[in-house]
């Protein structure tokens, strides 16, 4: 079986500034029932854009909304999420960051890492959430 490609891009397009040439996905299905997501960050899907520059809370919610719409687009939900991964770039934000993360996690006690990192691909995210989920039985 071929995986599933969720929302295909080429690191052209969306990091114009670093010469760069690698075809990538914000997601995969794999066998059909394994979501990875690429690390989320506050950026609009559909524009590329940064968003809620210098504040972690929003660009969390920014993140984790993402998170949702592609869980969505792969046949899975927020429920169904296995692990999580956090990458900070300051510890001073893990309190807002995860206070907001767990608005979006009652009830599912997925495995978490925190990590903190000293940048992101991008000087103005501030976090990033990579995620792996299932796609439950339809019988």
């Amino acid at each position: 079986m071929v995986h599933k490609r969720l929302r295909p891009f080429n690191t052209k397009e969306t990091y114009p500034e670093q010469r760069l040439d690698n075809d990538l996905s914000q997601g995969v299905v794999a066998r059909g029932t394994m979501v990875f997501l690429r690390g989320q960050v506050a950026q609009d899907l559909e524009t590329r854009d940064s968003l809620h520059v210098g504040d972690p809370r929003k660009q969390t919610a920014a993140a984790m909304a993402n998170i949702k719409i592609l869980l969505e687009e792969a046949g899975s939900e927020m429920a169904h999420i296995c692990r999580i991964v956090v990458y900070l770039t300051d510890i001073r934000y893990r309190e807002a960051v995860y206070q907001e993360m767990g608005k979006w996690l009652k009830g599912v006690f997925p495995c978490s890492t925190g990590l903190v990192v000293p940048a992101l691909a991008r000087p103005e995210w501030l976090v990033e959430i990579e995620v792996t989920a299932v796609i439950p039985d339809q019988a």
